[in-house]
């Protein structure tokens, strides 16, 4: 049996404004081009407990439209997508359906919307993809294909999960390749749509399976770049301490997303930066109580973090590690000042990278049914809009065309040129030393003229 693994990828904006915008701003082609360029963790998992005997294609699409005639040599197509591609995936999998080619579709948005799924595609695999594979290729191979596959009723064990095929890829086509410590967060965000969505549980893969995974990388890139892909990594210190301790042999260069937290422990930011870290993702939300105040929900953690913001990154800036910081815009407490907040937090925390989207509703989120409830999104089923550029909602504090407005123009800020320069020039001159006192910073406005 010969199977393909589809992985619709790409990062684009619905509204071509914003598409057109992006492609003249460097700093936001940048930070696309990496989200972009991002091959498949999952499908390239699922390859590495395929059986030997069954042959894998791994196959990447960032526009259907590109797409045209397609290979007719594959028995089944299991394809991974997000909320934003997903009609290109149902695309994608009705074509080969009339072909009388099996189509299996899995990831976070066919899990909470696994009928409409199905309406596309002969089998839905809901969850954690480990816990059904091997009975897909079986069902298929036999001509027994399920409707649904769940991995809800079972209890996957990272300890169990196998090595990825990262073979398979070719290196020179990425710019960092992803390794996966764990699943889950403690924190309960009303937006978030990553892993909660698939594990309910937070689990943790064993140490010397992540360096396993790491030592196999390197077979096909000698020092590489690797994102370890964690919805919110360093929550078990002890876990961290000894793995980092490992990792300063493996002499590799790596990110992840984190939060304020990891500024309290110098022992841990120390190991960080003798390993190989070169940049932390930090979920900021805002630089104001507004917006922030119940945006966590189980303890309003968020809130309670706003003022160590400032020192945290410079702490962590202090140890030679850089911090793309994220903020979101139309948060509800949000009105049209949150632009301006934005640019000048930006501006006055020395910040080397910036991420700035528009709140998203996704399905199956606490987000999505709140504003679902209230009525407040506009095209209920329209996920192309969940791009995290797009608004698809009903702000609280401000119109519809003020937050697209305020974004565009926040972006141009931002990510011109001229500011994405200042910001990681800023930051060598730290490294050298040449800002001796944090009271002499300089000030972007008084070296850029406006």
């Amino acid at each position: 049996m010969k199977v393909g693994l589809i992985a619709m990828s790409g990062v684009r904006a619905y509204n071509e404004e914003l598409t057109n915008l992006g492609l003249t701003l460097p700093g936001f082609v940048d930070r696309n081009k990496i989200i972009a360029s991002l091959p498949s963790l999952g499908l390239l998992t699922l390859a590495g407990m395929t059986p030997e005997g069954t042959e894998i294609e791994y196959v990447e699409i960032a526009d259907i439209k590109d797409v045209g005639e397609l290979p007719n040599s594959f028995d089944m197509i299991a394809i991974s997508t997000y909320s934003a591609q997903v009609f290109e995936a149902y695309e994608l999998s009705e074509r080969y359906r009339q072909k009388g080619i099996k189509t299996v579709i899995g990831g976070p948005h066919v899990t909470r919307l696994p009928e409409e799924a199905k309406e596309h595609c002969d089998s839905v695999v809901i969850g954690e993809g480990e816990s059904s594979w091997l009975e897909v290729l079986n069902d298929c191979e036999h001509g027994k294909l399920k409707p649904f596959y769940s991995s809800f009723d079972k209890d996957f064990d990272l300890k169990d999960a196998p090595i990825p095929r990262f073979e398979l890829l070719n290196p020179e086509k990425y710019n960092r390749l992803t390794v996966q410590t764990s699943r889950g967060c403690p924190h309960y965000c009303e937006f978030c749509a990553a892993s909660i969505l698939i594990s309910k549980k937070y689990k943790q893969k064993p140490a010397d399976k992540v360096i396993q995974e790491i030592r196999v990388i390197k077979k096909i890139w000698k020092r590489p770049f690797i994102e370890f892909a964690d919805d919110n990594t360093f929550i078990n210190r002890k876990y961290w301490v000894g793995l980092l301790k490992e990792l300063r042999t493996e002499d590799i260069r790596w990110f992840t997303e984190t939060d304020v937290s990891v500024a309290e422990d110098n022992e841990l930011l120390n190991l960080m930066r003798e390993s190989g870290c070169q940049q932390v993702l930090i979920g900021f939300e805002s630089p104001s109580k507004n917006g922030l105040d119940g945006l966590e929900l189980s303890s309003n953690w968020k809130l309670k973090q706003l003022d160590k913001y400032k020192s945290a990154i410079e702490k962590i800036r202090a140890h030679g590690i850089t911090v793309n910081g994220c903020f979101i815009l139309g948060l509800d407490g949000q009105d049209k000042s949150i632009f301006d907040e934005v640019w000048r937090f930006v501006q006055d925390s020395a910040l080397y990278e910036v991420q700035i989207t528009v709140m998203t509703a996704f399905p199956g989120t606490a987000l999505h049914e709140r504003l679902k409830k209230e009525k407040r999104i506009l095209r209920d089923g329209d996920w192309a809009r969940c791009t995290l550029f797009d608004v698809n909602f009903q702000p609280e504090g401000m119109s519809v065309e003020e937050l697209e407005k305020g974004f565009r123009d926040l972006a141009e800020r931002v990510y011109s040129a001229e500011f994405t320069n200042f910001r990681k020039s800023r930051y060598k001159e730290m490294l050298r030393g040449m800002l001796e006192k944090p009271k002499e910073k300089q000030c972007y406005l008084c070296t850029v003229p406006r």
